[in-house]
């Protein structure tokens, strides 16, 4: 309706033409408030009916890690970011295929997500090579500043945030575990993925741990092997072979993500095992020491909230984890005869019977 519309409507109704312009004034003002109201109202609707894009990168398995993506996605849930609803998540796994990741993430890249998850290992490294922008949310990485990653914990500075799992410290905490366990150790084999071109945290988790072998007096005893089928059991024959007392694997999403059948294998080699997720100890393993991998998960979907709310990676810190859990699995350690004293069942916070 234009302001001759609105005059003609007006000035019949009013005494005289000084009382119909002040009216009209009235209506414009309205009308100028209604246009904002409208548009604020068409804006807001737009930016809840926007679908944010999620970009997942994982070198590991869907199968192998669905416990930790069911964590992501019921805290994204708490956070009122429901797939399909107002996000997407693009989800990118290599099957174990490091090779394969610089392709994936380049993928990810074309899609134009809103930024890209990353798990541990050389997955970062290949999200980062990929880009330098899209924001980078870390679930699992050994020491990213060490691994130049992020400037400093408290101020990553670039297009990369997330969580630090501390897994050099707490390699060299498992090793000490396994000496209480078993008094005799005298070999342990270290199960580890091989390093790569595309970054040096395979390398960075074991800096801590060849000091504390030698500070216990122990061999250790490298093996690396990839993770599959063919890989375990040939890593397993090797640490017999080798005469090793007792087994240990590395942080890692391929170790996780196989760690029914690396339970199995301790199993049938007889050999006692510690690992650094609970998962594997309720799939059957001896014991295990260790921040919740869930929880890193949990957090995760927070840094990807905050991201998707306006935040930049350079200005969230990276977090690390401030709890542990020791638990042991006292039917494992029946099944390869393994006696362990009251004294050190007691230091555990769960023991399965």
């Amino acid at each position: 309706m234009n302001e001759k519309t609105w005059l003609r409507i007006l000035i019949p109704c009013s005494g005289n033409l000084k009382s119909a312009i002040q009216n009209l004034k009235w209506v414009g003002l309205f009308a100028i408030t209604l246009a904002f109201a409208f548009g604020g109202a068409v804006a807001g609707a737009q930016q809840a009916g926007k679908i944010s894009r999620i970009g997942y990168l994982d070198n590991s398995t869907a199968s192998g890690i669905a416990v930790l993506l069911d964590a992501f996605r019921q805290e994204l849930s708490k956070l009122g970011w429901i797939e399909g609803k107002n996000i997407t998540i693009e989800y990118r796994f290599a099957e174990q295929k490091n090779e394969r990741l610089p392709e994936l993430a380049a993928e990810l890249v074309r899609l134009k997500v809103d930024l890209i998850v990353a798990s541990g290992g050389p997955t970062p490294f290949a999200a980062k090579k990929a880009t330098t922008t899209l924001p980078i949310v870390i679930t699992s990485v050994a020491d990213p500043v060490a691994a130049g990653l992020v400037t400093s914990l408290a101020r990553p500075g670039g297009n990369v945030t997330g969580v630090s799992v501390l897994a050099p410290e707490l390699n060299s905490k498992r090793l000490e575990i396994l000496k209480d366990a078993i008094p005799r150790l005298s070999r342990v084999g270290l199960l580890r993925t091989p390093g790569g071109a595309l970054g040096s945290d395979p390398e960075l988790q074991l800096k801590e741990v060849r000091p504390a072998a030698l500070a216990l007096k122990l061999k250790l005893e490298e093996i690396k092997t990839q993770p599959d089928l063919k890989g375990l059991e040939s890593a397993f024959k090797t640490a017999k072979q080798k005469q090793v007392d007792a087994i240990m694997t590395t942080p890692g999403r391929r170790f996780f993500a196989e760690r029914k059948r690396i339970v199995e294998l301790a199993g049938k080699y007889g050999l006692p095992a510690i690992y650094p997720d609970k998962e594997f100890v309720e799939a059957g393993g001896l014991m295990s020491y260790g921040a919740d991998a869930t929880d890193f998960y949990r957090r995760a979907a927070v840094y990807v909230d905050k991201i998707l709310k306006g935040a930049k990676p350079a200005d969230l810190p990276v977090q690390q984890p401030t709890k542990f859990e020791f638990v042991i699995n006292l039917k494992a350690a029946k099944q390869i005869g393994l006696t362990l004293s009251p004294e050190f069942l007691a230091r555990a916070n769960k023991v399965i019977k």
